[in-house]
Formats: C-alpha cells, sequence, structure tokens
C-alpha cells in the first residue's frame, strides 16, 4: 500500500494491461453477442466472407491447439480499468460500503459478468485493489533466517511509509477496519500470509543457529515484528529511518541488559 519512500505510481500496476477506464474487457449491457473483447478461446474474431470453415479462400487451415484452453481468456486490460474505476470513486469521496459493483462496473466501462468472473463479491475485490496501491511484497530466498526476516521487516517499514504518505490508502485502512467482513477478507489473504512467512523465517533462523532454540518461535517472531508495527501503525509521528530493520535486529540479537561490568 506504499511506495517505497513515498509516492507509488498507483496506476503501475500488477497486471498491466491499458490504464484507460474505458479499456475493452467485458460486454457492456446491451451489446450485441459476440463483440465482448473477452470472447471464448479458440472463436475466431471474424470469419471471413466465403469461408465456411471460418478461413479465408487459399489459406492454409489454422492447426488446433494440442491442448485447447477452458473458459474465457482474463484481460489485463479489464482488471485494469476496474481497479482504477474502484480507486476513482473512492478519491472522489465515495466509502466503501457505498460502493456497488453495478456502479463499479458502469465506471470501468465492463459488464458486471467480467467483475464477478474475477472476484467472487466486493470484499475480495476491495482487498486487491488495496494490494494494488500497496508496494509490491519483496523476493526472499525462502532459504536464509535472518536475511529474510530483515527483508519482510522492511517490507513492513515502506507500507508504513506508503500509508503515511497517501491520504486515500489511510482513509480506506480506516473504513475497512469498521467492515468485519472486509477486513476479516484482507486478514486472511494478506496479513495471514506475511506473518506465515515470517514466522518460518524465524524458524530457519533457529535452525542455522542465528536465534536461540529454547524460545517459542512465535514469541521471538512477535519480538521482532512488534517495534516495527508500534511505529508504523501505533505511532504514526514516529520516524521511519532507512535503517529501522537493522536496529530492531541488532538490539534483539545483543539483548536489552547493560554489558557485564569486569
Amino acid at each position: 500500500m506504499q511506495g517505497q519512500d513515498g509516492e507509488r505510481d498507483r496506476h503501475g500496476a500488477r497486471n498491466g494491461g491499458d490504464r484507460s477506464p474505458g479499456a475493452p474487457g467485458g460486454m457492456p449491457a446491451g451489446a450485441p453477442a459476440g463483440t465482448s473483447a473477452e470472447a471464448p478461446a479458440g472463436t475466431p474474431a471474424e470469419v471471413p466472407a466465403g469461408a465456411p470453415d471460418g478461413t479465408s479462400a487459399g489459406a492454409p487451415a489454422e492447426v488446433p491447439d494440442p491442448e485447447p484452453r477452458r473458459g474465457r481468456p482474463r484481460s489485463a486490460a479489464a482488471e485494469r480499468a476496474i481497479l482504477d474505476a474502484v480507486i476513482a470513486l473512492l478519491e472522489a469521496g465515495e466509502p466503501l460500503a457505498g460502493l456497488s459493483i453495478e456502479r463499479i462496473a458502469r465506471t470501468a466501462g465492463v459488464g458486471k459478468a467480467t467483475i464477478y468472473r474475477r472476484w467472487s463479491d466486493k470484499e475480495e475485490l476491495f482487498v486487491d485493489v488495496v494490494r494494488d496501491m500497496e508496494p509490491d511484497d519483496p523476493p526472499v530466498s525462502g532459504t536464509e533466517g535472518l536475511a529474510d526476516l530483515r527483508v519482510m521487516l522492511e517490507s513492513l517499514r515502506t507500507r508504513g511509509l506508503a500509508q503515511r504518505s497517501s491520504a486515500l490508502l489511510h482513509n480506506i485502512f480506516a473504513q475497512m477496519k469498521s467492515h468485519p467482513k472486509l477486513w476479516n477478507e484482507y486478514h486472511g489473504t494478506v496479513i495471514a500470509p506475511r506473518r506465515l512467512a515470517m514466522v518460518e523465517a524465524v524458524r530457519r533462523a533457529v535452525a542455522a543457529g542465528e536465534l536461540r532454540d529454547d524460545l517459542d518461535v512465535e514469541l521471538i517472531d512477535d519480538l521482532f515484528v512488534g517495534p516495527m508495527l508500534v511505529r508504523t501503525v501505533h505511532r504514526p509521528d514516529a520516524p521511519l529511518p532507512d535503517d529501522l530493520a537493522d536496529r530492531i535486529i541488532t538490539a534483539l540479537l545483543q539483548g536489552l541488559a547493560p554489558a557485564a561490568r569486569v
């Protein structure tokens, strides 16, 4: 939800594609059959006149796919238009609770079916909107312990910076917490997997001898994450310096007790 140390272009889409809210991706209400940009895979866009089998005279027959694709192809342009439509409505002052699938579809220039093919309900769509506004989760090795833990702590810091720099993002999170179904969807699909990844990094650090093996790994994880959450969530005025993740890790590894006097 944030750009690293500043504003991230919210149109720098995860999914890419046409940014135009009118980009095709579904069949607008009332459009004649066969005009959808998302026609079933394998259906020719146009059958030339005089070619009963769908090929032009003299053209070699098309070799069929050995593994035909099933269902409708996903359109990156349509997804981009839908996400941008939600953001545009929120920027215009519409509350999350007041947004309907009909309104979003009309703003995006797509049909409701185009939205429902991608998201089962508004909550699922809104979670993807928030994730689209956040910085991408950084890649981790999946084999390192403390090194991966540091990367994830730094990601938590940059997400905090993004919330601070975006009034819209801050407002969305405030609204999400007053809608239990939406917050639970975000927690289950975003927060819980991130926490699990950090706990697994702690386990790897313990196995590698980088951390004590006589403490509960979830407690160790809380000790690392806690200071960053206090700074990013509970103390919005607290500084978030570039070296904060390193300082947290160093303080925990060295301990808080004073050095023994000789």
